[in-house]
């Protein structure tokens, strides 16, 4: 009955219930390219191992059934608790302006719904994520292993205080706005790493971050403007 149909406009009331039809693996494949080609390649992404990770990610796996028909499109998705995934743009030019290598050591924080994560995934050995709502951090955790995804690492806890236990880390891409850059993830940045945090007051424009750190000399470079939800910090 719904065969060829989904989307907004594959929905059918059937008395109280709202009836949506799945789509296609092809359409959600077709619906990439044109993610890439629209929002990302348009926009002067040209790192290869960055647009072959927005390829190869679903996307659509990383958003509320009910809001997959938004997954490609050029803006966030809420995906509960308060929280979004980042609109594709940005998970790209975080992901390109972070300079991710295969031998890296990774570290993000803010898993959310891992989608950020699997980005990187797509690129470095292994990913370290933390999350601090709790349920987010599981439905990640149980999210990145159905979808083959072993390789990255995933914590429930504060990611203003890092991972101390698995630093120091190459890179560390911070997915939510923090008034300062918190200074345990700068002592967890090694020699030569680079951190994409952004920063400002919380709920306003904030600027998007390089923070690199040379022979113990630790630089920041300022990249654009941007909006995100704040680091949510623990109360204890």
């Amino acid at each position: 009955m719904f065969r060829g149909l989904c989307g907004p406009g594959a929905m059918l009331l059937a008395g109280l219930f709202t009836l949506t039809a799945p789509c296609p693996a092809q359409d959600y494949r077709e619906a990439r390219e044109e993610m890439v080609a629209q929002q990302i390649e348009s926009r002067r992404i040209t790192s290869p191992a960055v647009l072959r990770a927005m390829r190869s990610v679903p996307r659509h796996e990383f958003v509320p059934r009910a809001m997959r028909h938004l997954a490609y499109r050029d803006h966030p998705v809420p995906i509960g608790h308060g929280q979004t995934i980042s609109q594709p743009f940005i998970v790209a030019f975080m992901t390109e302006a972070a300079q991710p290598m295969r031998k890296d050591r990774i570290l993000e924080i803010g898993t959310g719904s891992g989608y950020q994560a699997a980005v990187l995934a797509e690129i470095a050995d292994t990913v370290h994520t933390i999350e601090i709502i709790p349920e987010l951090a599981e439905s990640a955790s149980e999210r990145l292993d159905r979808l083959g995804y072993e390789h990255v690492l995933t914590r429930q806890g504060d990611g203003f205080f890092g991972w101390p236990e698995k630093a120091p880390f190459d890179v560390i891409v911070v997915t939510a706005a923090s008034e300062l850059i918190p200074p345990p993830l700068i002592e967890q940045l090694s020699d030569h790493g680079r951190m994409i945090i952004p920063v400002g007051t919380p709920f306003f424009k904030q600027s998007l971050l390089l923070v690199e750190k040379r022979n113990g000399e630790v630089t920041t470079t300022t990249l654009l403007p941007v909006r995100f939800v704040p680091l949510t910090r623990s109360s204890e």
